[in-house]
Order: structure tokens, then sequence, then C-alpha cells
């Protein structure tokens, strides 16, 4: 650590109030020089994805969430309507939403939201929330997994408040996923049993002429907004995915669109030097030796940023955790992240940050407000803002005295404006890492074939089920009638107990257990 590493090591926007600090990160000279042809490839292939080149060519896609904050970028007119005619449609349907012009059919006007969603539809809007809930005037919900019981709990909570004037944004782009298919039905069910109208209640974002439009139009719902193809799941926050909820809670949507196009701006020029999004990826590429093998531990000292390690999990480990690279090689690359918040990690996991297995390297995320307003003085001349900074710069330098790597990002404030410029940071370094190490970051075959295997998992379920009579069997005997494997049909078994479909008995081991009507 030293004041002349520091100077040579950050990266300064003065008139974004933004730094990047890389002095802790022990990055060789020589190590960009080593990289010339893979930074001018990065920068290349950036300039190609901005202008409509093909990126995810298992769908036959552009990648197009730059165009969102800036839509002159958009290579033709048509795309250029498709973001700005529901961007104005979005922010009336907000104010009609406030002012009552769109109302419950009970009268009044709605009061909270209850989104269903799944993956980026999901945690794009969740990090909205918690990091910008001071500006929000209706609360929100989510459903984001189609676990039962979770289902349960925020209906509970929907109806204490009054399920009458809770208005549902169901997100999907092809509307077939089944997630959020299912959240959607159970919402549904409940607004049945409570003798509502669900499609007066409800809004649909998604794919033009997709399952969920097909529904929407069917059921009669409120609104629809379009989501498509060419922004993906986890880019897709600053779409009408995250913008409609967020306009909805009163979030200032242009300040956060402007904070993405300001950092966009910056890191579109081709000056390795200065360009942070560019330094972030080739100090994430020299700290794990362009495999991965550090993982990225996001630590963000604030308490409305808690939320970001989880967002930026997905953003950059289904983007950069792939298989085989550009040329069909197999490289399995990635970059797993995880983290909480400061100073709450140096309660927990930081004891093994600093003496256990050195196999991460930190992100610092500085905001540097304490609070509006003024402070007391939790100490003689000093603050809670103070110890909080005094704790962020204690942690990275003991880090850093046991040898473990950190960036620092600062930035003023958790303002629209500076949640937008983070998101596009961290959007535009992991194009460019992507580059480096030769992947594409937007397609995500691993996730299909996750999904594929779902679904003969809920094929096998059911045939099972058409086994079980009032004799007990083996989970060897239904196998060898549905010609399966003893095991999965077990697991089956064991789930259809659990949910009282079946009855269990328990022998010496699995395959000695019963089942039986």
């Amino acid at each position: 650590m030293s004041w002349q590493s520091y100077n040579q090591s950050i990266v300064r926007y003065p008139k974004l109030a933004f730094s990047l600090d890389l002095s802790l990160m022990d990055i060789p000279a020589e190590h960009e020089s080593s990289l010339s042809g893979n930074v001018a490839k990065a920068f290349s292939d950036m300039q190609a994805l901005e202008s409509g080149a093909i990126a995810n060519p298992d769908e036959q896609r552009m990648v197009g969430h730059y165009w969102l904050r800036t839509p002159a970028l958009a290579p033709t007119a048509e795309l250029r309507a498709e973001i700005t005619g529901p961007l104005a449609a979005l922010k009336t349907f907000a104010e009609n939403v406030h002012t009552g012009a769109v109302a419950p059919p009970s009268g009044g006007v709605f009061e909270q939201i209850l989104l269903i969603g799944i993956g980026g539809s999901a945690l794009g809007p969740q990090l909205v929330a918690d990091a910008l809930g001071q500006f929000s005037r209706l609360p929100l919900f989510f459903f984001d997994n189609t676990d039962p019981q979770g289902i349960d709990n925020v209906i509970a909570k929907l109806r204490g408040r009054g399920l009458n004037k809770t208005l549902v944004l169901v997100i999907s782009k092809s509307g077939g996923t089944p997630e959020t298919r299912n959240g959607m039905l159970e919402a549904k069910a409940a607004y049945d049993a409570a003798s509502l109208d669900f499609g007066k209640h409800t809004v649909a974002i998604t794919g033009s002429g997709s399952k969920l439009d097909k529904y929407a139009t069917d059921n009669g719902f409120i609104a629809r907004f379009p989501m498509e193809d060419w922004v993906g799941g986890r880019t897709s926050v600053l779409s009408t995915v995250g913008l409609v909820p967020a306009a909805l809670q009163g979030i200032d949507i242009d300040s956060m669109l402007a904070g993405a196009a300001a950092m966009d701006a910056e890191t579109r020029k081709p000056d390795a030097a200065t360009n942070a999004a560019l330094r972030l990826a080739l100090a994430w590429h020299n700290a794990g030796k362009g495999k991965g093998e550090k993982d990225m531990v996001v630590l963000p000292y604030k308490d409305s940023l808690v939320l970001f390690s989880k967002y930026l999990q997905q953003l950059v480990m289904e983007s950069l955790g792939k298989e085989h690279d550009l040329d069909g090689n197999v490289v399995n690359q990635g970059i797993a992240v995880y983290g909480n918040k400061g100073s709450t990690d140096q309660h927990a996991y930081v004891q093994q940050l600093r003496d256990g297995v050195n196999n991460f390297f930190a992100v610092f995320i500085e905001v540097r407000k304490g609070r509006s307003g003024s402070s007391i003085e939790v100490d003689p001349g000093t603050t809670s803002a103070d110890y909080l900074q005094g704790f962020l710069r204690g942690t990275r330098k003991a880090l850093h005295e046991s040898g473990r790597k950190s960036i620092t990002i600062s930035i003023p404030e958790v303002t629209p404006f500076y949640l937008g410029l983070l998101i596009a940071l961290f959007e535009r370094a992991v194009s460019f890492y992507a580059s480096l190490v030769n992947i594409n970051a937007y397609h995500q075959p691993g996730v299909e074939a996750g999904k594929k295997a779902a679904g003969i998992f809920l094929d096998l379920l059911n045939r099972v089920r058409s086994r079980l009579i009032a004799d007990a069997k083996t989970a060897d005997a239904i196998a060898l009638e549905v010609d399966a494997d003893p095991e999965d049909v077990y697991h089956c078994l064991t789930h259809l107990a659990a949910n009282g479909e079946v009855q269990i008995s328990i022998g010496k081991t699995p395959a000695e257990d019963t089942f039986q009507l």
C-alpha cells in the first residue's frame, strides 16, 4: 500500500463523483500489455454489440440493453420506437395508478404491488425496491419462486393489507416459465377465493404474442407492456421489467436511466487507461488468472445495497459461467459471486476472508454520504458514519496485510442516478471480461438444461402416481413398471409422501421403504 500506488491505480470521473480504486489488487504492470490484443478485441466486440450484431447465436438475437438508456444508439428507427414508446406509456400508466384513474374495481386506489417473476424479472426489481425504498409510494411484494409456503406467506400479508387493493405485475418474456406461471395461477386462485376479478387487478410484462400476452388478453388484464427479445433477463432492470414497478413506486426512472447512460458514455471510450469497466474486467482477469480461480466477494457498506451482491450473482455468474469458449474448447469459465454488507460481515465471514483460504478478491462499495441531515456523536467527536468508514478502511487494510486483494468503488450516495450508474458499470465489465476470455456472455445453455431436466422429473412423477395402489410397493418395483431409475422413482415417492398423497413405511434402507395409497 502506498500513496504512489493509489494515485497510479485509481480511475476517477469527477463530474460523476465516482472512483474505482484498484491499488490493492497488486496488478503487475505487464498484465495489461500481455493482453493488448484481447483488449482491442474487447473494445471491438463492444462496438459490434451496441451496433446490433447477433450476440445470442442460440436464439439469433441482438443484445440491446445499452440502447434502453440511450435510444439513439439503437440501429433502426423501429428499435428506437420499441424503447421510447413503452417508456412513455408506462410513465402515463404509473401516473394513472397514483391518481386513481386506473383503480381497483372495489374503489379507491391501489395501495400495494405483487410482482410475480423469476431470475432477472424479480432480482432487478427487488434490488431497485430495496435500494430506493425511501422513494416508494407503493410497497412491493414478490412471488419469485414456486415454493408454496413462500407463496402462502406473501398472500397472507397481502390479505392483511387488502388483497382488493393489490396491483399484480406478471413478468415473463415467454409466459411459459414454470415458476412465474405457477405464481400467477396461485395468485389467481387467491383472488378467485376472495371473489375478486384477477384480470382487473393485473398487468402483464411479456413478449408480444407470448403465452402470457394471450392469457392477459383473454382474461382482461388492465394493461400489457412489451418485453423485447433483445433484452436478456439479467440485463432487464432498465427495461419495462424494472421500470414499470419502479415508476409505480414513484422512483425517478429518468434519473436511473441517466445514471446508466452517464456510465455508459464514460466506459464506451476506447481508452484502456481511463475506462472503469475495462479496468474492472482486467482486475478480475488478473485476480483469477483469466480462469475464475478467485471468487468475488461483494461488500457494499450501505444497508440499502444489501441485495447488490445477489443481483450481481446472476449478472456475473449466468453471463460468465460457460463450459465452452467461442472456439468450442472446454474452458469451464466463470466467477463465483457472494456477499452481504459492511460492517455486518465483520461479525460474520470476514474472519475467514482474512485468516482462511485465500480464494477470493473483495469488491468494497463505498457510499460517502452517511445520512441526510445531522448526526449525533456516538463517541466524542465521532458519528455512526465515521465508524462505518473506519470499518471499511480498516477491513480492506487488514485484508491486504494478509495478502488478500480488493477493489473499492466509491459513489457519493444511493439515489436512482447512482444505482443506474453502478448497474451499467458491472454490465459493461461483464461484457469486457467475456471478450478477454473468449466466451459468449449472452447465452445460457446451462439454464435451459436445468429446465429440461425438471420437465423430465415432472413427467416421471406423474407416471409414478399412476402406479400407486392400496398395496404397498417399493421404489424398485415401481421403477420396473415405469422403466426408470429406482433412485429417481424413490425421490418421486418421498415427495408424494411428504405432501400427503401416499403413505410411507420406513425400512432398514431406502430400498426397503414401501409406499401405498
